[in-house]
């Protein structure tokens, strides 16, 4: 009789990231990232998403993962990516260089303007505007806190005009705590978004991060309801610790 074996948090990573790199590998614009240090965001092709958006905001833009993927699935749309770190930047302009009409904006978004810090982690693209709590960085090893950089913050509102975004409108959000700070910037912007994707975390791993609950409740009283979720990331013995979220408005965002 064989005795069952409990399959660890880290395990479990470790398979995922197998299996994304024989996706990324599949495809000739996601090997020319890898080779250049950008893993495509392939996680999200699984995803149920409209398929004819017209512009994506990709907030929390990072290298380019999430613009590789949003390129190759809706080739006409414009897309919009924000990213705060100045290295990111760099490595995602040549990312998106090869990406039709896309625009980068050096920003940190939320619900103020102004300098403010930014908490690099040693891997980047965990870096938030709130602390990196020692549950984040033990729990994902590697995304320790290693300074701090002082950053342009700015609201969606101020960086956008709602009637200049063509429909359908696709708001990416990856911003490591900063989540309800980025929707309440863009009150205007959001009221033209017909789907959110959101990383959500359902523990707390920054330091007065807003759980998923909080995010789902204020999207709702916005008009887009949860609609659809990626595969959860969870902890060694099976809690959910974070999420990709979908969010559908229930009518015509334009309307």
């Amino acid at each position: 009789m064989s005795v069952p074996t409990r399959v660890t948090g880290a395990a479990r990573r470790t398979v995922a990231r197998a299996a994304k790199l024989a996706r990324i590998l599949t495809h000739a614009d996601y090997r020319r990232a890898l080779a250049g240090g950008v893993a495509a965001a392939v996680e999200h092709e699984r995803l149920d998403l409209p398929g004819d958006i017209r512009t994506v905001l990709d907030v929390g833009a990072n290298r380019g993962q999430f613009a590789l993927v949003a390129a190759r699935r809706w080739p006409r749309a414009r897309v919009i990516c924000f990213e705060p770190l100045p290295e990111a930047r760099r490595v995602l302009a040549a990312v998106v260089d090869r990406i039709p009409g896309a625009e980068i904006r050096d920003a940190a978004l939320s619900d103020r303007c102004g300098d403010v810090d930014l908490h690099v982690a040693r891997a980047d693209d965990s870096s938030s505007l709130l602390p990196i709590t020692e549950r984040q960085a033990a729990m994902f090893p590697g995304t320790d806190e290693i300074g701090v950089l002082r950053v342009r913050s700015a609201r969606l509102d101020d960086e956008l005009s709602p009637d200049a975004l063509a429909a359908p409108v696709l708001l990416k959000i990856d911003v490591q705590g900063g989540e309800l700070g980025v929707l309440r910037g863009g009150g205007e912007v959001l009221a033209r978004v017909d789907v959110v994707l959101v990383e959500c975390s359902f523990v707390e791993l920054y330091a007065g991060q807003p759980l998923a609950h909080e995010l789902i409740g204020f999207l709702a009283s916005r008009g887009l309801v949860l609609s659809g979720a990626g595969v959860p990331t969870t902890d060694g013995v099976g809690r959910v610790v974070q999420q990709d979220l979908v969010f559908s408005r229930l009518g015509p965002a334009s309307s």
